[in-house]
């Protein structure tokens, strides 16, 4: 089998200040049912243009598509943005070993994203909310720079809704009257309870491992904090 197959752009919308949610349409294409564990990644690539990582930000298995999350700056990423319904994308198979969620089912579930990182971890949350009753609390903790910047933010309602306790915490304020947490996720983890936990990160290096030694020093075995890669 070929390294590339060729997928369809069925939808580009702006997903939140310098993000845009790009979809693709697998059917008639090797690719459906190869996304096995929510955090796996792909290869796109536009001729001419380049080639890059991202993070398939659907649920596995779901409906022959991927979902991903575009955050512009690379010449491939303005160009994925720019993109129409009817385009055409070439996309590898998925890889790496994403999130182990099997370990998660009857523990408490402590996940932590930044900026376009949510896309690995909102791949998660629609795994989990398929059989909501096989783990315990869910912890969303959610960084972005300004208030404009969170991804998904319907969703973020809509996992509230169904059981998922939502942090958003906003680094950059400025004059945005913003109400809610600033600074950085880790500086909010002070009474967080580890206890029966399996951590899932995605996002920048420093909050990665500034969240790591936060959760380690609360007590949480290092080989309960997981990473996609």
């Amino acid at each position: 089998m070929s390294k590339w197959s060729e997928a369809k752009v069925t939808a580009v919308h702006p997903a939140a200040e310098g993000l845009t949610s790009l979809e693709l349409d697998l059917r008639g294409t090797p690719l459906a049912g190869t996304h096995r564990q929510p955090g796996q990644y792909v290869s796109l690539a536009l001729e001419g243009v380049g080639v890059g990582l991202f993070a398939i930000a659907s649920a596995p298995h779901a409906d022959a598509r991927f979902e991903f999350l575009i955050k512009g700056g690379s010449p491939l990423a303005e160009a994925l943005r720019q993109l129409q319904p009817g385009s055409k994308v070439r996309v590898s198979l998925p890889a790496g070993k994403g999130f182990p969620i099997a370990r998660a089912e009857g523990k408490n579930l402590l996940l932590f994203a930044t900026g376009s990182g949510i896309s690995a971890i909102r791949s998660v949350i629609q795994s989990v909310l398929q059989n909501r009753s096989d783990y315990g609390q869910i912890s969303l903790y959610f960084g972005a720079r300004t208030p404009t910047a969170f991804a998904y933010q319907r969703e973020l309602e809509t996992w509230q809704r169904e059981g998922i306790q939502v942090f958003r915490i906003v680094s950059r304020p400025g004059e945005s009257r913003w109400k809610g947490l600033t600074g950085y996720i880790q500086s909010h983890l002070g009474e967080l309870n580890v206890d029966n936990a399996v951590a899932f990160l995605s996002g920048q290096p420093a909050m990665v491992e500034e969240v790591t030694r936060a959760l380690t020093q609360r007590g949480l075995p290092r080989e309960n904090i997981y990473l996609n890669f």
